[in-house]
């Protein structure tokens, strides 16, 4: 099953590090973030897990909850909880959820046959309050990802949550931002009472207006 943008995230109801829990219920009226690591006990995914719970303070600014899946099982995860701990210096302080079977993998496709046919890649799912699915990365099993960047693309998407903005190339929370072309000029002026600097009838800048 293929996940598009806009698609509702599949629920689903697992076994994880912090007992029994349901997708949905789990995320409440938040934010949330599901990713996949390959197999426990392999060194990107312990760098990653040790980053995502040595960075879990944004993302609860954020109204935002992180929950992992791997193939293995939750008696696996619970001792490579240790290691994390151990290596990255950094409790970890979201589930984990235990996939022996593949289901979550199934219902996300996570696994991708040709570069494995039992082994996640690592994937992404940025799942907004109405559990719509608003972003989706997929990496490769060789490449870490960036919490940076992560965070980076969640400003972005509760930003234009909110308002008819955009943001553009690099762009970093307290930046200016872009105002949607749906928008007029004249509505522009009532909407974004900081003003705004007009390139072209299309591309006009205004200061980030949450802040």
């Amino acid at each position: 099953m293929s996940i598009r943008l806009g698609d509702a995230a599949p629920d689903f109801t697992a076994d994880t590090t912090e007992g029994p829990l349901n997708f949905y219920d789990y995320l409440g009226d938040g934010w949330g973030i599901l990713f996949s690591h390959p197999k426990d006990f392999t060194p990107v995914c312990t760098t990653e897990l040790g980053a995502f719970a040595a960075r879990r303070g944004d993302f609860d600014k954020r109204n935002t909850k992180l929950i992992a899946v791997s193939v293995d099982n939750v008696e696996s995860h619970q001792r490579w909880k240790a290691d994390i701990s151990e290596t990255q210096g950094a409790e970890l302080n979201f589930p984990i959820i235990g996939d022996e079977d593949h289901r979550v993998a199934d219902l996300y496709d996570m696994i991708h046959p040709n570069a494995s046919d039992t082994m996640t890649v690592r994937s992404v799912f940025i799942v907004d309050p109405a559990k719509k699915v608003k972003l989706t990365l997929t990496y490769p099993a060789s490449t870490g990802r960036n919490v940076d960047e992560i965070v980076r693309v969640l400003d972005s998407l509760q930003l234009s949550a909110q308002y008819p903005v955009s943001t553009p190339i690099d762009w970093k929370d307290g930046e200016d931002v872009i105002i949607a072309p749906s928008v007029s000029d004249e509505d522009a002026k009532t909407k974004f009472p900081k003003g705004f600097r007009k390139v072209k009838d299309y591309l006009r800048f205004t200061p980030q207006p949450n802040k």
